[in-house]
This record gives C-alpha cells, sequence and structure tokens, in this order.
C-alpha cells in the first residue's frame, strides 16, 4: 500500500484547495511546498499583497482628493510606506497562517522542501539542508504554478528593474516609474504608485491595454487612468534598459520599428506575463509531456500522458487565474474519489482590481465577431445610476452580450466602482443557461449599483428604462 492517495507539489490556490477538498472526501493527502509559507505567488507575492497596496493607496488618495466633494474635509495626508507596508505584510501573514491552520485542521502532513517527481507513485521531497525524504503515493498532482516572464536583455535585479514580487517591496515612492506591459499586473501595481505620487508611463506592445478584454472596455478604462495621471506608449516595445547615474535609461521603439526614444525612470516594472513553472519538477525523467508553450498537457480530466500523474492551475493551459486553479483543484479531488468534477471554463470572471475596477466574464464583442454569432447588446452607464451618484462613482459601465437568436447571456463586461464584487451575478446567471430578459426581470435592490447590470440586461433584451 502507498503511504499516501495523494500527493501534491506546491500550495498555491490550486495546490491548497486541491488538499483540502481530497481530505475531505477522505483522501490520504500531503502537500509539497519549496517556500517557508504556504500560499504559493497569490498569498505571499502576488494577489494578496497587491490588493493591500491597492486598497490603501485608493484610500490615500480620496482622503486627499475625494472626501472635501461630499462635505468631508481633512488636512493633506501624509503618506507613511513603512506603516502601509506593515499593513501588506499583515494581511499576508493572516492569510498564509490561515492556510497553515487548514492544513492542521484537515490532517494534511505538509513537507517543506522542493518536489522532484522520480517516477509513478514516488515523490521526493528535498529539504534546505539538503536531506532528500521519498513519498510514495497513487497519485501525484503537479500544481507549481507560475513565474515572471523574462524581458529579453533586461536583468531584474529586484531593486531598480523589478518584477511583480520586487513591486511589492519598494522602500520608496519612485519618481518615475515606467512599466511594462499593459496587462493586469502592470496596471493594478502601475495605479498604485501613480496614486501615492510616481509619474508612471506604461509601454505596451499591443494596440490596447489589457489585451483580451473586451475592446469598448479597454479604450473607456485607458481614458480613466490617463485622466488619474499615467501616460501610455501603445504599440511600443522596450529594447534595452541602462543604468544611467543613480536611475535608469528606458530605450523603446514602436514595435513595428522606427525611431527609438529614451525615456528616464528611476523604476522599472517588468510585467509582460507569466510563464509554467516546472523547473526542476523531474517532468522530462518521468516522461511528462509539455506542449509548445512550456504547459503540462493533460486530458479532460486534468490527467498528463502518464498514470497516475496530473497537474491544475497556471501550469497548464488556460487563464493564469487563482479562482480557476482553486475550481481545477476541486475537479480533480472529486475525480480522484470516484465522482464527477468539473469546470466550466466558459464562465470564468476575470477582474482587475484598480479604481475603477474592470470585471468580465464570457465572451468580448470582438470573440463574437471572429467566430460569426449573431448577438444583441445591452449598456448601462453608472452616470445615470443613483447610487453611483450619491457615492461618487459615476465613472464607467455595464454591458450585456446577448445570442440574438436565443437571448442565452454569452458575455458581461462592467467597468466601474465594485465591478469585481457586481460580475457574480451574471457568472451565477450563465452557469444556468440564462438570458438576458431573465436577468432583466429579476428584482434588484434600489439604489444599488447593481441595478446597472440590471439595466444593461434589459437594453439587450428590449430597452433599458433609466437611460
Amino acid at each position: 500500500m502507498s503511504q499516501y492517495d495523494l500527493v501534491i507539489i506546491g500550495t498555491g490556490p490550486g495546490g491548497y484547495v486541491c488538499a483540502i477538498k481530497a481530505a475531505q472526501l477522505g483522501l490520504k493527502t500531503a502537500v509539497v511546498e519549496k517556500n517557508a509559507t504556504l500560499g504559493g505567488t497569490c498569498l505571499n507575492i502576488g494577489c494578496i499583497p497587491s490588493k493591500a497596496l491597492l486598497h490603501a493607496s485608493e484610500m490615500f488618495e480620496e482622503a486627499g482628493h475625494g472626501l472635501e466633494k461630499i462635505g468631508v474635509k481633512v488636512s493633506k495626508p501624509k503618506l507613511d510606506l513603512p506603516a502601509m507596508m506593515k499593513h501588506k505584510s499583515d494581511v499576508v501573514d493572516a492569510n498564509v497562517g490561515g492556510v497553515a491552520f487548514l492544513m492542521k485542521k484537515n490532517k494534511i502532513d505538509v513537507h517543506t522542501g522542493t518536489g522532484k517527481v522520480l517516477a509513478q507513485g514516488k515523490v521526493e521531497v528535498t529539504a534546505e539542508d539538503g536531506a532528500a525524504t521519498v513519498l510514495e503515493t497513487r497519485n501525484i498532482v503537479i500544481a507549481t504554478g507560475s513565474e515572471v516572464m523574462p524581458l529579453p536583455g533586461v536583468e531584474i535585479d529586484e531593486k531598480q528593474i523589478v518584477s511583480s514580487t520586487g513591486a511589492l517591496e519598494l522602500e520608496k515612492v519612485p519618481g518615475k516609474l515606467v512599466v511594462v506591459g499593459g496587462g493586469v499586473i502592470g496596471l493594478e501595481l502601475g495605479s498604485v504608485w501613480n496614486r501615492l505620487g510616481s509619474k508612471v508611463t506604461v509601454v505596451e506592445f499591443m494596440d490596447k491595454i489589457l489585451g483580451p478584454m473586451d475592446g469598448d472596455v479597454s479604450k473607456n478604462f485607458q481614458r480613466m487612468l490617463k485622466k488619474q495621471g499615467m501616460e501610455f506608449k501603445l504599440s511600443s516595445k522596450v529594447t534595452g534598459v541602462e543604468k544611467k547615474g543613480k536611475g535608469l535609461a528606458v530605450t523603446v521603439e514602436p514595435a513595428k520599428g522606427g525611431d527609438k526614444e529614451v525615456l528616464e525612470a528611476d523604476i522599472v516594472l517588468v510585467a509582460i506575463g507569466r510563464r509554467p513553472y516546472t523547473e526542476g519538477l523531474g517532468l522530462d525523467t518521468a516522461g511528462v509531456a509539455l506542449d509548445e508553450r512550456g504547459r503540462v498537457q493533460i486530458d479532460a480530466h486534468y490527467k498528463t500522458n502518464v498514470d497516475g500523474i496530473y497537474a491544475i492551475g497556471d501550469v497548464v493551459a488556460g487563464p493564469m487565474l487563482a479562482h480557476k486553479a482553486e475550481d481545477e483543484g476541486v475537479a480533480l479531488a472529486e475525480i480522484l474519489s470516484g465522482q464527477a468534477g468539473h469546470v466550466n471554463y466558459n464562465v470564468i470572471p476575470g477582474v482587475v482590481y484598480t479604481q475603477p475596477e474592470v470585471a468580465s466574464v464570457g465572451k468580448t464583442e470582438e470573440e463574437l465577431k471572429a467566430a460569426g454569432i449573431a448577438y444583441k447588446t445591452g449598456k448601462f452607464n453608472f452616470s445615470a445610476n443613483g447610487r453611483a451618484r450619491a457615492m461618487n462613482k459615476t465613472d464607467g459601465f455595464a454591458k450585456v452580450l446577448a445570442d440574438a437568436r436565443t437571448d442565452e447571456v454569452l458575455g458581461v463586461h462592467i467597468l466601474g466602482f465594485g465591478a469585481g464584487e457586481m460580475i457574480h451575478e451574471a457568472a451565477v446567471l450563465m452557469e444556468f443557461g440564462g438570458s438576458s430578459e431573465d436577468l432583466a426581470r429579476t428584482c434588484h435592490a434600489h439604489p444599488t449599483m447593481s441595478e446597472a447590470v440590471k439595466e444593461a440586461a434589459l437594453g439587450a433584451f428590449f430597452k433599458t428604462i433609466h437611460s
């Protein structure tokens, strides 16, 4: 008999959630984590700390520019960056501590060290002191997540040229920050430092920010960020970063070629994406196949080409989102327990936690056009929403895309305050195959921001009431 039913390498959202679900279903489970704390990139150096700084910087901005408009007079706020960073660290500690508690609660063995697949049913764990232990198991799950995508010719030192990790640890507000990449990570962290006083310039290779997001959302969102003080150089690429005195010289060229220009920067943030982390896992020796992008290849049940070895999360195909990894972890644990685990990849929301927020679920207009699907659109601006007016949060809109023939909702896109919370009624609706009429006829409390989502559905179904 094997020592374990399941050994999971990696304790990010996918790994630790898979472990908890497996243990709840009666499987003897262990996790392997190379870092001193559990939770992976998301809890330690990604989702959680960035949201702590986003919230704190939003409060700083609100105190400095937003309160007087509603009759609250305060003196000019002073930034205490060390205290703000302590808040971030406290939030991280609470979250990783919570995961450690859940491991104990569910009787999951935690092995600290670097995991390596020796063969089917065997995982070697090498501790920091070099001591190695071999775990025997019926099943192995690769949940090692992703790492920062490097920019060719630019060396990240996490001091002046930083990844998202270094951008969360800056000891002072940079005078000039150049962000390489106009995706979610670059815009979120760029907006943090912009609010705290940096002059932020975003250099993006594509002709729009938030690449795969709905074009209507992207265009309007960029305009809002520009109004907040961020500058953008689209269809551009960074070809070099050199140290110049105490600062940096960033060479930027048009993506299609042309005259270069040099930007001055105190800090450069490289945020051009992430790539699957498979280094040192022994997958080649074990015979586990990877695709052309270095992702672990799996079938519909998360199984690799080697019996007993599975993979989930950022290390496999699909959006690199913590909640996608979590759902895959639950589905796989159910499958290994003899149940019918399943993830609906058509209904995975994505959120950009800036201010205003951007939230999306389902298809964009561009995707529907490319697929030749006839659709109808309903759109409602928050400027016509009573609650939004009351809170001075009138930027943005909600948009509903529905099948022109069946009225089934195919996509919902929200740009506005609290969009990340509002998107979930759309996700629930779409999970059950609901129509824009279903959403439009669902009574919404007044006054709420969510009424804009209902109005957008009304617009897709027939006509909006309040615009």
